[in-house]
């Protein structure tokens, strides 16, 4: 049977050697969470399950979908007997939502959040050539403040929540390094008015005499190099000057990346540690309420992406259902997306960047509703911790042109910090200290809580474009529509002049087999927003409509439509779930790729 999921996962950052763990590991659900004291750790377990594919999905084997408190996984590996004289690591993409890793009996890791990687290092406990048994316990409750993106709280999937994911969602692998000194992740900089890629190099140790050195090759081959020592800094840092001829700028329109091979070499200059990875350049930058892609007005057509697959669920089945997504975008005349309640796995971004999608790296943070009025969402410390690992994976790539840690947070403004206040703050100012390049927005729609937020937005799903037009025409006059409480009452602290978008707007409610069924009075448990379209024509019509108010905007930069494609019962993407299309792509493409007022304004 072929390995699921076989391509390599991380393609920032690759090394040669590596082992994929993908395919059938034995599985145990524990709905109790009492397997640690009837000696799940220990045995032998019940099921089989085909990873990376959550429990409840169809490609998993096993598609259970009521709540699981705790699952288990149990495989034996071979370490492969040529990694001698290395450390090996044990890598999962996510694990939903907390995880505890044990191998041959020894604790390795622990790990809360249910969309970032960690890593585990196996140390001494298997040599090369030896088995390894590796144990996973995920609990997935659905009590308290979680970090839950659009998992359903509730057994069933209603309105815009889904079908959970619990445990193992993305590739688990093992991966051999030096054991003295070995790269980190390094850090890429893109800096475009120098003509420059600034790179840090995390290290995990120095050892004297050793050296980094770091190669930019294009097309044309090796375009530049630079070295430090590597025996004084745990990050060195280098500056790869990339001469004027050479210089190519990433965009929507030419999407060029660089390669790159970063090194620590010994004081013989032989090798120690190498890894391959890529670079686009290209800058963002705020001017007014213009925010500015390589200097020059671009307009962000963005789709809401959510990233579920209908047999997968946040898994995609295959690595190119990513790039078909992508696809799917561009031809309907998008450039970009916001990637929605959910970190998608690192392959979408690296094919967002080799085919110039334009992405907002979003956190799911759906799942604080846990307090009282005036103090009813409670998200936690592990939101901000496991938010700058999502910040710390994506810094590098080049299609990530923004970040937005929260979304439709709610909440009436008083004269009480609440911990809805502290946290949007500490999440938006450790988003700027871990990124100094990117525009950060505090909160996506609805409750703005931090004055200095770089970017402001709203969301509107009214559906005639004639009084869509009356809600949006403020913000000439720096009053633009602010979303407020169903009351009236104040959400967010005053707009201030920020570059502004319209993040959430469309969602028109098409489904021509649901409009038939309508039609005939039949009931159906689909959904979207406002009345329905009567026909393919009347929703091409609309959608036409809503997005030329915004594009007729000289003020606005962009807007993300609600979305690329149906989810279970949300049947509002332009899209089928299925990836099939509801109405002639071409026209909506053709609706979107006029010019935009704010491309031709001075």
């Amino acid at each position: 049977m072929p390995v699921p999921r076989p391509e390599y996962p991380r393609p920032q950052f690759a090394r040669d050697a590596w082992l994929n763990l993908n395919g059938t590991w034995q599985f145990e659900i524990d709905r109790s969470d009492t397997g640690l004291e009837r000696g799940l750790r220990e045995r032998e377990l019940s099921d089989r399950i085909t990873v990376p594919f959550c429990p409840e999905s169809e490609l998993s084997g096993i598609g259970e979908t009521d709540f699981l408190e705790a699952v288990w996984y149990r495989r034996t590996v071979t370490v492969p007997a040529d990694w001698a004289d290395a450390r090996v690591l044990l890598h999962f993409g996510a694990v939903d939502h907390d995880a505890t890793v044990w191998a041959n009996g020894t604790e390795v890791a622990r790990h809360r959040g249910g969309f970032t990687p960690f890593t585990a290092d196996l140390g001494d406990i298997a040599a090369p050539g030896e088995e390894l048994t590796l144990v996973v316990r995920a609990r997935d409750t659905r009590h308290g403040p979680q970090a839950r993106g659009k998992q359903a709280t509730w057994f069933a999937n209603s309105h815009c929540h889904y079908t959970r994911t619990t445990g193992i969602w993305q590739t688990v692998w093992l991966e051999p390094v030096p054991r003295a000194v070995a790269l980190r992740r390094p850090r890429i900089t893109p800096d475009l008015a120098s003509g420059s890629f600034h790179l840090e190099l995390p290290l995990t140790g120095n050892a004297p005499g050793h050296r980094v050195r770091a190669t930019l090759a294009d097309e044309r081959g090796a375009v530049v190099t630079a070295e430090a020592r590597a025996d004084l800094d745990l990050a060195p840092r280098l500056v790869l000057a990339v001469p004027a001829d050479r210089q190519r700028v990433w965009s929507p329109a030419d999407p060029h990346l660089y390669d790159l091979t970063f090194e620590i070499v010994d004081a013989d200059g032989v090798p120690v540690d190498r890894v391959t990875s890529y670079a686009g350049l290209r800058s963002v930058s705020v001017d007014g309420k213009r925010l500015l892609l390589n200097g020059e007005p671009v307009f962000q057509r963005l789709v809401l992406d959510q990233g579920y697959y209908p047999d997968g669920l946040m898994t995609a089945p295959n690595d190119a259902d990513l790039v078909r997504d992508i696809e799917l975008g561009l031809a309907a005349g998008f450039n970009g997306a916001r990637l929605h309640q959910k970190v998608f796995e690192e392959r979408f971004l690296y094919h967002a960047d080799r085919l110039g999608y334009l992405v907002w790296g979003e956190f799911g943070d759906w799942g604080c509703e846990v307090g009282v009025r005036d103090d009813n969402q409670r998200p936690d410390a592990s939101y901000v911790a496991q938010w700058l690992e999502a910040v710390e994976r994506d810094y590098s790539h080049p299609s990530v042109i923004g970040w937005c840690p929260l979304n439709e947070t709610y909440q009436n403004l008083h004269d009480r910090i609440t911990q809805l206040d502290d946290v949007t703050h500490a999440m938006f100012r450790a988003t700027k200290q871990a990124d100094g390049t990117r525009p950060v927005i505090d909160a996506s729609g609805y409750a703005h809580r931090v004055p200095e937020t770089d970017v402001y937005d709203s969301h509107c799903y009214e559906q005639d474009p004639a009084e869509f037009a009356k809600i949006m025409s403020g913000l000439a006059e720096n009053e633009p529509y602010l979303n407020t409480g169903p009351d009236g009452r104040v959400w967010s602290v005053p707009y201030n002049g920020q570059p502004y978008f319209c993040s959430e707007f469309g969602g028109i409610w098409w489904d021509a087999a649901a409009a038939a069924e309508a039609a005939g009075n039949v009931l159906d448990d689909s959904w979207g927003y406002g009345e329905r379209p009567r026909t393919a024509e009347e929703f091409v019509e609309r959608f036409t409509g809503l997005t030329g108010v915004l594009l007729d905007d000289p003020d606005m930069f962009g807007y993300c439509y609600t979305q690329l494609t149906d989810v279970f019962q949300e049947r509002n993407g332009v899209y089928r779930f299925d990836r099939g299309e509801k109405v002639d792509t071409a026209l909506l493409r053709a609706a979107q790729l006029r010019a935009a007022a704010f491309e031709n304004a001075n």
